[in-house]
């Protein structure tokens, strides 16, 4: 019971401090929460990805639920102290790198897209290493909560969330930036990973 219960307890406090929080000092700040919403055409790529994150949030917040219910069991294989101890680890990191990609973006945080609106093209501190820090950091944590309480539900929330970050980034971002930005974003994308620091550069043109 206690990895269930202490993967909810850390999966509901960083959804209400890096998503809750996050919006309510932003809209402090700038006079706008962040929160862009769907704005993809339906049945998209883009739409697609924002459908399958919400999945994977409500997954990922239903897999300790379960286990704690009984109605799961954790991955014999994966059910260790061991892991449990590097789960911890991992989600802490994850967590304070989410926090630390939140604040670089400053004014330019958001989440979801508004083709209408023009953000800066931030460069700087983490996203200098990686175009996409934040996407990277929330894959991080919920891989360590997986490890937390490791059950085949937990599991497919991490690989949904990752499909979902896929497409969201290569369907909705990527194009959206390459468009506000043109040579500035491309020559950007061409010198820095996607997610994974030399990983996932953008090696064509712009047309």
């Amino acid at each position: 019971m206690i990895p269930a219960a202490t993967a909810l307890v850390l999966y509901v406090t960083y959804l209400l401090v890096t998503f809750g929080l996050r919006g309510w000092l932003h809209h402090r700040r700038t006079g706008i929460a962040g929160f862009n919403g769907f704005t993809e055409r339906p049945g998209s790529a883009g739409w697609w990805g924002g459908i399958l994150f919400a999945v994977a949030v409500l997954t990922g917040l239903a897999a300790p639920i379960l286990q704690l219910a009984g109605i799961v069991r954790p991955i014999a294989t994966l059910d260790s102290a061991a892991l449990f101890l590097a789960g911890l680890a991992v989600t802490a990191v994850g967590t304070g790198l989410t926090l630390a990609a939140q604040q670089a973006m400053g004014r330019s945080w958001r989440v979801g897209v508004d083709h209408n609106e023009t953000t800066d093209l931030v460069r700087t501190g983490m996203f200098a290493f990686v175009r996409n820090p934040i996407f990277t950091a929330v894959i991080l944590t919920a891989t360590g909560l997986a490890l937390i309480a490791p059950n085949p539900v937990a599991i497919a929330a991490v690989l949904i969330l990752v499909a979902a970050i896929e497409l969201q980034v290569r369907a909705v971002e990527e194009p959206y930036l390459l468009a506000v930005h043109g040579d500035a974003y491309l020559d950007y994308a061409r010198t820095v990973g996607r997610f994974i620091p030399g990983i996932g550069k953008i090696t064509g043109r712009r047309h």
